[in-house]
């Protein structure tokens, strides 16, 4: 019987040596994890359609954010759930709202937490949407400048980086400009620049409250099945100013998250969204699948593909999990 000289099996023997010659590494390094922040105290709030995740106010995110240093998480993503909204989205912008508190927080009790804020309308405005509406149609250039107010205000709270995720025309440039003009020429934008009208958002919109009021986001986000477009929305951003950029969702986009590293020279990260999330969460409480082995194997997945950084709501259990993997 003939043997081939090649046999890829010799380097998969062990765990040294897998370890050794393993092509993509999945760090802690790479992962930020995103928090739902809410007025009150000592209020934590479970989210039923995404077990493990909870609305949380300042000083319990606070809690939660010294819990994620102490696992080597180094930067965490805010989204707000304001006390009051509107038709303009007032509260995104409003200085003294909770979001805004919780950076202050943040970066008074952890200097060296990268601290990132979304950027948007839609868990702000009375309708949903993540602009201004006339008519059943949302304007574009009308709500750049709330969407730079916003992005200014949480600079003014002590953000490290802003992440516009709202997919209007020119709102990097116009944050940008913004950001320049009062002293924050420092502040870099983390761009949603390729974000589809998925599926996968449903249980993020319920922790978020941010569920659209009447239509949907098909007007601004993008179609699922384009890629090209990706590719045009990434080099207008960075035309624009932005200095990273996130491909959202991640699963079912591993080929856009590919084309956007290979076309690009900036940062890319991904957006592990919050039905990705809770399918493997329901998958796992039911006995179907080994959550710890998924979990890793997506990440390490989503990494091979391309993107440099990855938000998911599983950043502290995939923190643990590499920690116990490397004891």
């Amino acid at each position: 019987m003939y043997f081939p000289v090649n046999r890829p099996r010799r380097l998969r023997r062990t765990e040294a040596l897998r370890s050794m010659v393993r092509e993509t590494q999945l760090s802690v390094r790479n992962l930020i994890y995103p928090l739902f922040v809410t007025h009150g105290e000592r209020v934590k709030d479970s989210i039923a359609s995404m077990p493990g995740v909870y609305q949380m106010s300042v000083d319990e995110i606070v809690r939660e954010a010294g819990e994620c240093l102490g696992l080597g998480i180094a930067a965490v993503i805010l989204f707000g759930l304001p006390a009051y909204k509107d038709e303009k989205g007032s509260s995104a912008y409003d200085q003294e709202e909770v979001l805004q508190q919780a950076v202050a927080a943040l970066k008074r009790a952890y200097p060296e937490l990268i601290v990132i804020t979304d950027v948007c309308l839609c868990e702000y405005t009375s309708h949903g949407h993540c602009g201004l509406i006339s008519g059943d149609d949302v304007e574009n250039d009308t709500t750049l400048n709330l969407l730079s107010r916003t992005a200014l205000s949480h600079a003014r709270a002590g953000a490290d980086i802003v992440a516009p995720s709202d997919m209007m025309d020119g709102r990097v440039e116009a944050i940008r400009s913004t950001l320049d003009e009062h002293g924050f020429s420092h502040i870099p934008i983390l761009s949603y620049a390729v974000k589809y009208a998925s599926a996968f958002y449903g249980p993020f919109r319920d922790a978020a409250g941010s569920v659209p009021q009447f239509g949907d986001r098909r007007s601004y986000q993008m179609d699922p099945a384009n890629i090209r477009e990706a590719l045009k929305e990434t080099e207008q951003d960075i035309a624009e100013g932005a200095d990273m950029v996130i491909v959202k969702p991640a699963m079912a986009y591993m080929d856009v998250i590919r084309a956007v590293k290979e076309n690009t020279n900036v940062p890319v990260a991904a957006y592990n969204v919050s039905g990705e999330y809770s399918m493997v969460k329901a998958a796992a409480q039911n006995g179907w699948i080994d959550e710890k082995r998924v979990v890793l194997e997506i990440l390490t997945g989503i990494k091979r593909a391309g993107a440099d950084l990855i938000i998911t709501y599983f950043a502290k259990d995939a923190a643990m999990w590499l920690k116990e993997e490397k004891q």
